[in-house]
């Protein structure tokens, strides 16, 4: 018997990632179809997507370039093997790739996940140092706040005590700078705080603690986006990046929210001046399209591993699927798009629009902060009285009855709308969110 695929699926067996699922399941909110600028849900109503899916569909939906590619490739090589062998669009990509990177970021080694992309950095920051002699150096630095996936090494580092709480002592020899967070200085700063830059000068204090000949990396999110849209204080990353060469220590950009045009730039590095030795990405990488993601590394890093017999693996580190076919057919597909709209430079082009708008909400009730960078923004509300993160659900919960789809991380409203979006989409997603927070006072 044929499934009627209008119909409500039933949803027991599902359990759903990073959701309230029995909030879900008596209310579900299910998407069936996406074009552009919007999702279409199971009733058929256009949901203006505020959020580019989840940070990652930076060009917005349905692209024929990435659609084309994914269909060809499907039909002509499936899978390859990635041990011993590949394949030519696995080289295609990386060429490509760090064509955008900043200079120096010049070797790609492929994941399927921005998760995945961060455990291989960590491993290669902590090999690298093995193999030229420093093996004590195995701490890793990261910050309170941060967010780097959800697999072990990126929930050490990490910084959201909700993702570590349920999942025991994590990886030893990890510890934790400041995050940035300043409202008493810098509430609703219009693009980066003025106000800081000290906060780098932990990482002294970490060191003289630890000592730097035990510190392998320092890992952080150039805008650190799920916990609430953090912007870099004027001065800091480059104070992070002056701290960790004066050691020794590698620095790592977190760049899976921020790659691929998402603060005005392919990177936020390039924004912000700062090249690290490692960055990750994934998201933007293939539009969203199919799960990617790398990371890059410098030169010297790469050329440090390649010595000994040629037959031996330099590297013991991969994945069945790093540079899966399809992978890399959907993601030159994305920067094909990118390159033809002109998309990884559009945020500069739009953030003064978006930042006058957003911040056209200062003074509503329960708005405690604004932030904003590129095309990404932030509103902070305060909570409810023994209730934190409920205030801002309800206000997601308004917002998607009234066709718009944002996301919330605690009590902050987050968006990161796709780069090909126009004022009117602008005027939209602020005037509905403006609704929502009258109707929640």
């Amino acid at each position: 018997m044929s499934r009627n695929m209008d119909a409500t699926p039933a949803m027991d067996a599902y359990w759903m990632p990073f959701t309230a699922n029995r909030q879900f399941k008596k209310s579900p909110r299910l998407l069936t179809g996406a074009d552009g600028m919007y999702f279409t849900d199971d009733k058929g109503r256009q949901i203006l997507d505020g959020i580019a899916g989840l940070w990652c569909v930076n060009a917005g939906h349905n692209r024929p370039r990435i659609v084309e590619a994914i269909q060809k490739q499907a039909a002509e090589l499936d899978f390859a093997p990635p041990f011993q062998m590949g394949h030519p669009k696995a080289f295609e990509l990386a060429e490509r790739l760090v064509e955008l990177t900043p200079a120096g970021l010049n070797k790609v080694f492929y994941t399927n996940s921005g998760s995945e992309a961060v455990e291989t950095a960590l491993k290669m920051a902590i090999a690298y140092h093995r193999v030229r002699g420093e093996g004590a150096r195995t701490r890793l630095i990261g910050r309170e706040r941060g967010y780097h996936g959800v697999n072990f090494g990126g929930i050490s580092v990490g910084g959201m005590v909700g993702n570590r709480k349920m999942f025991g002592t994590l990886l030893s020899g990890v510890d934790h700078i400041r995050h940035t967070h300043d409202p008493a200085r810098n509430a609703y700063s219009v693009g980066q705080p003025a106000y800081g830059a000290e906060f780098a000068n932990d990482l002294e204090n970490i060191i003289n603690l630890h000592d730097a000949s035990t510190i392998a990396a320092v890992i952080v999110e150039p805008v650190a986006g799920s916990t609430g849209v953090l912007i870099p204080p004027v001065g800091y990353l480059q104070r992070l990046s002056v701290i960790c060469d004066k050691h020794g220590i590698l620095l790592i950009f977190d760049e899976v929210i921020t790659g691929f045009g998402r603060t005005g730039n392919p990177f936020a590095a390039q924004t912000f001046g700062v090249t690290p030795d490692l960055m990750t990405v994934a998201k933007g990488l293939t539009n969203g399209s199919v799960p990617m993601g790398a990371v890059f590394a410098k030169q010297g890093i790469y050329d440090t591993f390649m010595h000994g017999p040629e037959h031996v693996i330099e590297l013991f580190h991969g994945y069945t699927y790093s540079g899966h076919p399809l992978a890399c057919a959907a993601a030159l597909g994305a920067l094909d798009t990118y390159a033809e709209d002109g998309l990884l430079t559009r945020a500069t082009e739009m953030q003064g629009y978006f930042a006058e708008a957003l911040h056209s909400l200062k003074g509503l009730p329960n708005v405690i902060d604004i932030r904003n960078i590129g095309l990404i923004g932030g509103v902070e509300l305060s909570p409810l009285p023994g209730e934190p993160a409920k205030r801002a659900f309800s206000i997601f919960l308004d917002c998607w009855e009234q066709g718009l789809l944002v996301r919330t991380t605690g009590d902050t409203v987050a968006l990161s709308p796709p780069l090909i979006i126009e004022r009117s989409h602008i005027d939209r997603i602020i005037e509905t969110l403006r609704g929502a927070l009258l109707r929640a006072a």
